[in-house]
């Protein structure tokens, strides 16, 4: 079932700009999804889709991004969008999208995926300023959750019957137990676990390869330490001793999967920036199905002796949806009193 995302819908006002439109978040998010839902938009204006998962391909732009004109058969006379899949996967994706920008601005539009962050971050440099609009895809919020179960809950929860009511929470409960990867939302219970598998040991592994980690049993132990503890505050030097690394790696390490949006460390709040970037953070994850299974717990949400911790982590989520992970910080004093979450002021 293909639900049309809400960062869609954001993005498909942009198709008529000079930008380059870019798309990054977690592997298996539903980046390919979104761009596929955009090509949908071109109405009358010619368009090809290049996946960069195609060696022969990316072998020719690597030579050169003039080679685009080898790949496609692009009319200048007529804008043409260009739709580009996993752009991470190009040595230099920076240059290539810069040339393309800076000499054909007005003749062709890009619009780009890339699995993770952490990729735009050190391969983007700054030569793109002004020139490109993020938009960050992750797992699915619950309303884009309820979509992807057949159900439009259009009114205010106090508005529903009983009997809505009872869905809605039956839906709730099981987003917070299994998350929301696509894949795992349309998989049968017997196959959620099976498929969050996959996601942990298989696209996570290619984080893991592409940022370099040499010690990959330290990394997923630092991951599922850190899945025990969400909405607690993360000690890099402590965690070095507990897993015999230097602090240098547990940052490093730290550094990864945030950018490849495993997890996010939000930091504490105050009028003292440098005080703001010194004090330890607090750690949530991106997807509740995800860490669930590092912690090898599926009980069902009213069983659960986590339930604070699950609800906590929720509303990071949501607002994620209006906020970018800096803008959400946390307020806690020397005595432990604590303010969970805020925004803006």
């Amino acid at each position: 079932m293909s639900v049309i995302r809400d960062v869609t819908i954001r993005a498909k006002k942009y198709l008529e700009t000079q930008e380059i439109l870019i798309f990054v978040g977690p592997r298996q998010a539903g980046k390919t999804t979104i761009l596929h839902q955009l090509e949908k938009e071109i109405k009358d204006k010619p368009y090809f889709f290049l996946n960069l998962e195609d060696k022969e391909i990316v072998g020719l732009l690597n030579l050169s991004p003039k080679n685009i004109f080898q790949i496609l058969p692009l009319d200048l006379k007529k804008k043409t969008f260009i739709f580009v899949d996993e752009i991470q996967y190009l040595k230099d994706p920076t240059n290539f999208l810069k040339y393309l920008y800076d000499q054909y601005q007005e003749k062709l539009k890009l619009i780009v995926s890339g699995s993770s962050s952490f990729y735009i971050d050190r391969r983007f440099k700054d030569s793109l300023v002004g020139r490109k609009k993020i938009f960050y895809v992750y797992p699915a919020s619950l309303k884009e959750f309820f979509q992807f179960r057949g159900y439009q809950f259009d009114k205010p929860y106090s508005k529903l019957t009983l009997v809505e009511k009872d869905q809605y929470k039956k839906l709730f409960f099981e987003y917070l137990v299994y998350g929301g990867y696509p894949r795992v939302i349309l998989a049968s219970y017997e196959e959620k676990k099976e498929v969050l598998r996959d996601l942990v040991y298989s696209y996570i592994k290619k984080d893991i390869y592409e940022g370099g980690v040499r010690q990959e049993d330290v990394f997923y132990r630092l991951l599922k330490i850190l899945a025990s503890q969400i909405g607690n505050l993360v000690n890099s030097q402590d965690l070095a001793l507990t897993l015999g690394v230097s602090k240098t790696a547990i940052d490093n390490y730290l550094y990864l999967m945030q950018k490849s949006f495993h997890l996010c460390l939000i930091r504490p709040f105050f009028k003292n920036i440098r005080k703001e970037l010194t004090k330890m953070p607090k750690v949530y994850f991106y997807d509740l199905g995800l860490r669930n299974f590092l912690v090898n717990n599926f009980e069902p949400f009213l069983m659960r002796v986590d339930q604070g911790a699950l609800l906590e982590n929720y509303f990071f989520r949501l607002f994620l949806e209006e906020k970018y992970p800096d803008e959400i910080k946390f307020w806690r004093t020397t005595e432990g009193q604590e303010i969970d979450f805020i925004i803006d002021d």
